[in-house]
């Protein structure tokens, strides 16, 4: 069993920054792979980025890219989201997840992901 728990939140101005941290629990958080993603509302739950179990590839929305940065701590059982230049349309609530596929396009599929945080919300202010 693994437990999520997402942190790092908050009201930001459009161009600036946030980090997310996502904190396990559960002595194979490290087996998992692990996505953040979000969903604003009256939208569905969309991929935000990903990282494999063992940390070595990671994937990312395009809408994203070069922006975001997922990354992960073994030893602390954290996965974070840092996000730079941030823009209204970035508001969500984001959500951590852990998921255990065989396949890579297991990482875009909210679906194929077993656990997930209670989520954060991030605002975008312009």
């Amino acid at each position: 069993q693994v437990q999520l728990v997402e942190s790092g939140g908050g009201l930001v101005q459009a161009g600036g920054s946030l980090r997310l941290s996502c904190a396990a629990s559960g002595r194979t958080f490290s087996n998992y792979a692990k996505g953040w993603f979000r969903q604003a509302p009256g939208n569905e739950r969309e991929f935000v980025a990903a990282i494999s179990w063992t940390g070595g590839s990671t994937y990312y929305a395009d809408s994203v890219k070069g922006r975001f940065t997922i990354s992960r701590v073994k030893a602390k059982n954290t996965v974070y989201l840092q996000m730079n230049s941030l823009i209204p349309e970035n508001t969500a609530v984001y959500y951590c997840a852990a998921g255990y596929f065989c396949s890579d396009n297991g990482y875009y599929d909210p679906h194929e992901y077993q656990y997930w945080g209670q989520g954060a919300q991030v605002t975008v202010s312009s």
